[in-house]
């Protein structure tokens, strides 16, 4: 099941626990979610995680589109990454690297912000996607990801003041994050992996103010 596939891969490469399965959380019928999450019944939404306070803690699901699902079990991207399964990965990717992510941080009791979730998000699917195809291709660093994930991109025209200046700024800190890491670990297509992975945990590691900040160094 490709959400595994995606789970296992971001614990492997963080090194965190994974102590949560992601279908127990999976919603896909809109219908279900009309009461907590309008804008995913309104809008035409393929992911959406939702994060809600209860007596016990905190509830958590994670809402994927059915087709998007079906469409990435037919061309399971951890088998073979392409550009015609790519835009249905990083949707994907997306919402498994929030829901990993957030219920990590509640799992001990620390807090987690929306533009942190994003931030992360992005740097996830960054670094997954060179681990990836680099494996997929027989190793050597995929140097045309920074520019595939960062420089081709567009916002949604519907979103809010308030989510376009999130995701403005949380692709704009991953973006300099990213290139520095490039900068840094990546000499002549060949990446310092031990380096280069130690530094991604440290990042995922840090709280909301220190991982913008870092971000930006």
């Amino acid at each position: 099941m490709v959400l595994h596939g995606l789970q296992s891969l971001l614990g492997r490469l963080y090194d965190v626990d994974l102590n949560y399965d992601v279908y127990d959380y999976l919603v896909t019928d809109r219908r279900a979610l009309l009461g907590a999450a309008p804008a995913v019944v309104t809008r035409d939404i393929e992911e959406e995680l939702l994060l809600a306070e209860t007596p016990d803690g905190a509830g958590v699901a994670l809402y994927l589109d059915p087709a998007l699902l079906r469409r990435l079990e037919g061309a399971d991207p951890v088998g073979a990454l392409t550009e015609n399964n790519l835009a249905d990965y990083c949707t994907a990717l997306e919402g498994v690297s929030h829901f990993v992510y957030s219920t990590w941080r509640l799992d001990r009791d620390l807090p987690v912000s929306l533009l942190e979730l994003e931030t992360q998000a992005e740097v996830d699917k960054y670094a997954v996607t060179v681990f990836l195809l680099a494996d997929q291709h027989g190793g050597g660093y995929p140097a045309q990801v920074h520019a595939r994930l960062f420089d081709r991109v567009s916002f949604d025209a519907r979103l809010e003041p308030d989510q376009y200046h999130r995701y403005r700024t949380a692709h704009r800190c991953a973006a300099h994050y990213c290139r520095r890491l490039e900068h840094r670990f990546v000499t002549r297509g060949e990446a310092r992996i031990e380096a280069l992975v130690r530094e991604l945990r440290r990042f995922y590691r840090l709280g909301s103010t220190a991982k913008l900040r870092h971000a930006l160094a």
